[in-house]
């Protein structure tokens, strides 16, 4: 993405409550003055995210007295529209499988498109300048909607339509999730000594990603299914990282 420019100090982070989400959070507390934070209800089957990111932000706030005084106001806007057009496995009660477009049916059509979109316009009414997002190239799945070409293209019609020069910061755009591990630990440990093992620690037991919204079975990366590609993503990226 676009170099920061000096006008870039506040940052609104979409956040979910899981793993990637909460890195990006981290880096965005690291980088900016004020960093708010948005999720969306789209109805989605794993909704328990809504109530893990919660903890996820009360926890940072405890264990991060560094970061917790750039932490402002949380957001939570009503997507449920997403939901009604969507026919998916995130949506709907239905098995995970890959179409024949060559993508999983966890794809929901325009939801990184409609999730930027809104974020932006919270941005332009809260004075933020950046808008940082936790899509990934190097993700199994290959969503169209997470591509580095994608963000490109929203930021300059976001900048363009709100005359604004809004930045999309993309963390995690070429790490894999053994990486994304290893930058959890690097950025708590930028923010006191002990802090890296911490705030993995806080990932594994607060954050949520399992697309069941498993949250009674508890393995070595967290609460989960452990079948469900999300989960299967994250458990092999913890593998790696701990390899």
């Amino acid at each position: 993405m676009q170099a920061r420019h000096p006008i870039h100090r506040n940052a609104l982070v979409l956040f979910s409550g899981g793993q990637d989400s909460t890195t990006c959070l981290a880096h965005a507390l690291t980088q900016y003055e004020r960093v708010e934070t948005l999720a969306f209800d789209y109805r989605q089957r794993h909704v328990v995210e809504l109530d893990a990111r919660l903890q996820v932000l009360d926890q940072v706030r405890t264990q991060f007295p560094e970061w917790g005084h750039k932490l402002g106001e949380d957001h939570l806007l009503d997507l449920g529209v997403l939901g009604q057009v969507s026919e998916t496995s995130l949506t709907r009660d239905m098995a995970f499988q890959m179409e024949a477009s060559g993508l999983p049916n966890t794809f929901v059509p325009g939801r990184n498109l409609l999730f930027l979109t809104l974020a932006a316009a919270l941005a332009y009414r809260r004075g933020l300048d950046v808008i940082v997002t936790g899509v990934c190239e190097t993700d199994f799945s290959g969503y169209p909607d997470c591509r580095d070409d994608t963000m490109k293209a929203m930021q300059i019609a976001l900048s363009l339509g709100m005359d604004r020069r809004l930045l999309i910061e993309t963390p995690l755009m070429w790490i894999d999730k053994a990486q994304t591990w290893q930058l959890a630990h690097d950025l708590g440990q930028k923010a006191h000594a002990e802090g890296g093992a911490q705030l993995v620690s806080l990932i594994v037991e607060h954050t949520h990603t399992c697309y069941m919204g498993d949250r009674t079975h508890r393995h070595d990366w967290g609460y989960g299914c452990g079948t469900c590609p999300a989960c299967e993503l994250r458990a092999q990226g913890w593998a790696r990282w701990q390899a």
